[in-house]
């Protein structure tokens, strides 16, 4: 059984990013029938719901494009702030996503900036706790990691609305902009699908690592 479960909580996530990974390789060399940049899109779709003063900058590495609602920023990776291809019109419109969510308080949103600090401390002590348990044969202090934990998987399932209603707006203000042909969005609508995905995995993953863990726990009491 422990053996199964880690198999599931390798291979969940490695299939989601493959199936990101294809995704976006195929539609980053497809380009987009306006021709427009990744800043271009994220600008017009900024501009167009009064966010004029959300800045967008360049940030290196691959797939590393988010929004920071702490300094009211989008930033785009290389590829996708210069690029013109459908990948590049996608993540841009979904991080713009966001900072439309930011701006109208969505409420999944605030209450995932709202634990997050708590989250991430939990997370940190979670496993020494549970580790320094299993070697003391505390039973309560694995127990106490393993609740911890637990918060991080909240942390997890509250992101999974954030980033599909992102998507969504997405989708919705190209096509409403007029920033694409319906050929593009089938592109944009598979890429976001498919990043979506790997936030599910990560869900499902961290929900089986509970299992194991709880299992580990009673086998051990």
């Amino acid at each position: 059984m422990d053996l199964f479960l880690i198999i599931l909580i390798i291979f969940i996530p490695l299939i989601a990013q493959l199936g990101i990974t294809t995704s976006y390789n195929k539609y980053k060399r497809i380009g987009n029938s306006k021709n427009m940049t990744g800043y271009d899109v994220a600008r017009n779709i900024l501009d167009r719901n009064g966010l004029k003063d959300v800045y967008i900058v360049e940030t290196r590495g691959n797939l590393t494009d988010h929004y920071d609602p702490t300094q009211k920023v989008v930033r785009l990776s290389s590829d996708i702030y210069h690029g013109e291809s459908i990948a590049a019109m996608a993540v841009a419109a979904h991080e713009c996503g966001h900072a439309i969510q930011d701006k109208e308080a969505y409420m999944f949103m605030r209450f995932r900036s709202l634990i997050f600090p708590v989250v991430n401390i939990a997370t940190s002590i979670s496993y020494y706790i549970i580790l320094i348990g299993f070697i003391l044969q505390l039973m309560d202090m694995i127990y106490l990691g393993i609740a911890l934990t637990f918060l991080g998987l909240l942390f997890q399932i509250v992101t999974l609305p954030v980033e599909f209603d992102a998507s969504k707006r997405a989708n919705l203000k190209l096509a409403e902009y007029g920033l694409c042909e319906e050929s593009d969005l089938k592109g944009t609508k598979a890429i976001l699908k498919a990043a979506a995905m790997t936030y599910v995995a990560g869900v499902l993953a961290s929900a089986l690592q509970i299992i194991r863990l709880i299992l580990a726990a009673d086998r051990r009491n």
